[in-house]
Formats: C-alpha cells, structure tokens, sequence
C-alpha cells in the first residue's frame, strides 16, 4: 500500500509551471505557479527557522488568507506538520494549543498578535504576515524551487484540533499520505475537475475546509476561492465572482444561507454541489429548491476513524452506508452488543430510539493515526469487544452482536463518539453525540432525537437539547431555544405543543428551557454545547421551568433556583451544577 500512496508534496510540485489562476481572495487572483513558488520560498524558511532536533511543527494562526494554504504546501514539501490554532480561543486555552503542539513557530497576522499577549509561549518564533518585515524575510527564498524535503506518505502534516463543542481539543494526526488519498478520493467520488473553482468559506484550521475542500481541489489541479471569515450575505456574491462550483459546509451554516433574504436570482449561480455534515434533509432540499445546488451529506471525522458514504437510494434523513473499507456496527456502549435495527412509524418518526440508538463503531481496519501526545484519549477511540477493568458490560458477544466484525479479536476498534442508528437495509442516521446522551430516571436518551422533535415548535429559530444533573441522580433535560423575529414565547402553547407531539417521550420533555436571541456557537458554527451545559439554569438568559408533576411552564425566579441548589446541596451534588 505504501508504495503506492503519493504525498502531498507531490501534488504541491505538480503545480509548478501551471499558469492557470489557482488562488483567489478578496478580487486578486494567483496562479498555480505562483502558489507552489510561494510555498516553495515559505518551506526554505521553514527550514532555517526550525532549531536542530526540534519536532517539524508550525502553528498557523490565521484567518482564510492566501497564506494559509501557502503554509499548507510549505510544510508539505519541507516534510512539516501545520497544527491550525483556532483564532476563537484566548489566554491560557490559547497557549496550551500552541505549547502542547510544540510549535516552535507561529505564523499570524496584525489582527491575531494580540491574543498572543502575556502568553508564557518560550522559543517560539512569530511570523508577522502583513507586515513589511516578513515581505523582506521572504525576499531572501524567492527563486526557490519545490523539492521533497524528505517527506513520505507516513510522514506527520496536519495536527488537527477537535472543534471544541463538547470538550477539550485534542491534536488528531494526520499524515500526508492519508490526507492526498482523501483528496483523490473526493475527486473521484465528486467528479471534480482542473476547471472547477472551490470556495473555502469554513475556517481552514477545521478538518472540513483542509480535507475536504483544499485537498481534492489541489489533488485535481483545481483553484480555490478564499472567503476570510464564513459570511451569509456574502457568500453568493463570492460564488459569482470566482466562479465557484464546489463548497463545504459544517454545523449551522447552512440555516446562515437559508436564513438571508431570497431574491428572484438566488438560483443564478455557478454552484454545482456542496458538501458537509448537520445540514439536515430538511435545510437541504430547501437549500436545493432555492438555490438550485444539491447539498451532499457525508460523514467523516478528522481521526479518519470512520466514514458514510451516501449512495443512490440513501432515504430521507439517513447519511448513508459505510464506506467499502469500514466495518460499521451500531454498539450499545455498556454492553458492546451491536443495538437492533430501527423501527419506524408510517410518517418516518423513530419508534425504538432507546434500544436503536448506540455508539457507531468501526470493527475494521480504520485509518485513525492516533492523537499527538495524548495516550489516555488514544485508548478511548481504541477499544475492543470487551470492556477494560471497571468499565461496564457483560462483553458476552452473540451472533450479530459485537465481536463479529474483522478487526482482529475486536481490540483495535475505533469508537467515533457519535450516536446513530440503523435501518434494516442498513443504512446509517446521526443521532447527535456521545457527549450528548442524557440518562434520565434510568433511561438513556439522545438529545439529538429530542432536539428534531422541539424545532417543529413554529417559532423556533434554533434549538440544542443537553443535560444538565438531577438532584438526586443521573440527567435532567434542558433545552436552549432561539426564537424567529418578532416571536414571543408563551408556556401554555408550548406545553400544548410538547403534548401533541406523539414520539415525544415521558422522560423527554425539557426541564428547563432557556431562551436566547441567538444560539451559541464556536468557530465552525456548532452549537457550543460546553458552554450551554456549563452554564445550566444559572445563567442571565429568562429562564422557564416545568416543576416536579406539573405540566406547565414558569419563569425559574431566584427563590426557585435557592430551593434547587438547596436540593443538590442534600444530595451531595452541588458541585455537579458548575461541571
């Protein structure tokens, strides 16, 4: 297999000579020669920057510049790895990326140094890009030529941090080898050509724009359009004027598009597909009818530990299949027996959510190249059949369940994190994250499946569901609710609302509710769920609250909230409400 993987230095060199443009940002356009020159002139000074022994590591603070995918191919010819650092985090989290990546240098620009203010960064070099300082720097490498530098397909190139939306990141590994096979993947799967354009809207320091939108355009010679920051109003504007026919989406950037004002020429554009995850079957068929682009749902993670692909005949609302080289099983976590097939009712509702619903596993032969320095969060994506030493579960594995899968005796499987469930011609739907699963009076639920049932209520704008403790033990469910313009909330017709809903579970009607104008989000537009768990009902948005055997909402008052505390303070479990 080695020997026949290319790397993406390769792909960077196969552009020197090519005069087509490649690169366009802000009205300028560059062409593929001079994209792989610049890259060229920034890995010689990769080079001389990088002291003797040091880890081939630069870190890239940057908005969606032209100098980030210039620093992309730089450390793919100087056999470097880019760990992207998310512009979005601040003071002591900021540096901990930065020191843990063992970046000795930073490439930023004006706008970002002063997050590096009264950082404790020792040995680091900053690289300044619009300045003239750096200009002068890199007139001394102009003239250089791509070579190798030593880099293989095993060799380290991009430290990619999770988003951040359920925890703390954590640098998954990728190697070039992987990241070129992705982008000729996509290439053949998407049909993308030399003359198509891709608009990289979301921020290049996420998984989604690097892997699936920089890759397969460099790996079929296409040019790429930089947008520096995600904008709704400006994104058809930059489609037409660069000619895009491809983008990626993450999160809710999709519900951004839908959300700007239609206009009579909103199909008149050069889009032929977009490309991503969370947009949802229902945004994306309105997405297709109003712009007239086909909006592909896949799956995938940064880890390369698993991957869905959709495939003719995927029904409404399912991502799809496992892709040909992934072993996918649907696995209960406490007994790591695979979960039975969904059931549905006649109008597509889940009937059986609670036993359908598990962890996505996959028992093959995954492509996951570990986290950098981080052995504790390597072993919880690399489990096996049977639990470990204080884990749960019976690990008694039957036919059909766990154990039947070809990784070799079920302990190198990876575990994504992610709920799904499955249908009986196994097709695979998202039920939210692992993260994400509340366990109520002794029954687990996923809150993705409550969050689909509450954004039928007319006026929601936005919805998150999550958990925050019981007094007693185990969840209670809360959920945060953007309302459309011009909304005004009432508790009696929500409740009325909640009682007509007939896949509404029991245990599943929120607690608490918490109104907000707009919803949280972190830098790839998902919904920060940290932060809304973090905070719980003590918090400075209204409010609403459904107590114990009643079945109306009222506004939470400070009286209320003493008596709650009151109650976990009784139970031992006061200190749960600032997790």
């Amino acid at each position: 297999m080695g020997a026949s993987r290319r790397t993406v230095g390769e792909l960077v060199r196969e552009r020197w000579g090519d005069h087509r443009p490649g690169l366009w940002f802000e009205g300028g356009a560059i062409s593929h020669h001079q994209v792989a020159e610049g890259a060229a002139a920034r890995a010689a000074l990769l080079g001389e920057l990088l002291p003797p022994g040091a880890e081939p590591h630069v870190g890239v603070l940057l908005d969606n510049t032209p100098e980030y995918p210039l620093w992309l191919g730089a450390a793919a010819l100087a056999g470097a790895a880019v760990a992207g650092i998310n512009p979005t985090r601040r003071g002591p989290e900021l540096a901990r990326d930065i020191r843990h990546t063992e970046c000795r240098v930073l490439v930023t620009e004006r706008a970002h140094v002063p997050l590096l203010d009264g950082l404790e960064l020792p040995g680091l070099h900053v690289l300044v890009t619009d300045t003239d300082a750096y200009a002068e720097l890199l007139r001394t490498y102009e003239g250089a030529r791509p070579d190798d530098g030593g880099a293989r397909p095993d060799s380290r190139f991009l430290l990619l941090f999770t988003s951040g939306s359920t925890g703390a990141p954590k640098a998954a590994i990728c190697t070039q080898g992987r990241i070129a096979a992705a982008g000729r993947s996509l290439v053949g799967h998407f049909g993308v050509r030399a003359d198509d354009t891709h608009y990289i809207c979301m921020p290049m320091f996420h998984g989604n724009a690097v892997i699936a939108d920089w890759a397969p355009a460099l790996a079929a010679g296409a040019g790429i359009a930089l947008r520096r920051r995600f904008s709704a109003s400006g994104f058809l504007p930059d489609v037409r004027a660069c000619g895009a026919t491809y983008f990626t989406y993450v999160g809710r950037a999709v519900q951004y598009l839908l959300a700007t004002p239609a206009r009579p020429d909103d199909r008149d554009n050069p889009l032929r597909l977009g490309f991503g995850t969370e947009a949802g079957a229902v945004d994306a068929a309105a997405f297709e009818k109003r712009f007239g682009v086909r909006l592909v749902e896949g799956y995938g993670s940064s880890e390369g530990g698993a991957a869905i692909q959709r495939t003719p005949g995927t029904p409404a609302g399912a991502i799809g299949r496992a892709a040909p080289a992934d072993d996918l099983a649907v696995l209960d976590p406490d007994t790591r027996r695979e979960c039975p097939p969904a059931v549905f009712a006649g109008d597509g509702r889940l009937l059986n959510g609670a036993d359908a619903i598990g962890e996505l596993v996959n028992r093959g032969a995954s492509l996951f190249e570990g986290y950098w320095r981080n052995p504790g969060a390597e072993a919880a994506r690399r489990r096996g059949a049977s639990p470990g030493p204080g884990e749960a579960g019976t690990g008694n594995a039957g036919a059909g369940e766990a154990g039947t899968g070809s990784g070799e005796a079920g302990e190198d499987w990876f575990w994504t994190g992610d709920l799904f469930y499955r249908d009986a011609d196994g097709f695979l739907y998202f039920a939210g994250r692992a993260d994400d699963r509340l366990r109520v009076d002794s029954e687990n639920l996923a809150a993705a499946m409550i969050e689909n049932i509450l954004a039928r209520y007319e006026d929601a704008a936005a919805v998150a569901v999550y958990a925050v403790p019981d007094p007693v033990a185990g969840d209670q469910v809360m959920a945060t609710l953007a309302l459309k313009d011009g909304a005004r909330f009432g508790p009696s017709p929500f409740a009325a609302f909640l009682r007509a809903q007939p896949d509404l579970g029991t245990k599943m009607a929120p607690r608490f509710l918490r109104l907000v104008e707009r919803m949280p989000v972190t830098a790839t537009n998902k919904i920060h769920r940290v932060a809304l768990r973090r905070e719980g009902f003590h918090c400075a948005d209204p409010v609403w609250w459904r107590p114990p055997g009643e079945e109306t909402y009222r506004r939470l008052t400070a009286t209320d909230t003493a008596g709650l505390v009151a109650q976990y303070r009784a139970h031992g479990r006061e200190e749960l409400l600032t997790r």
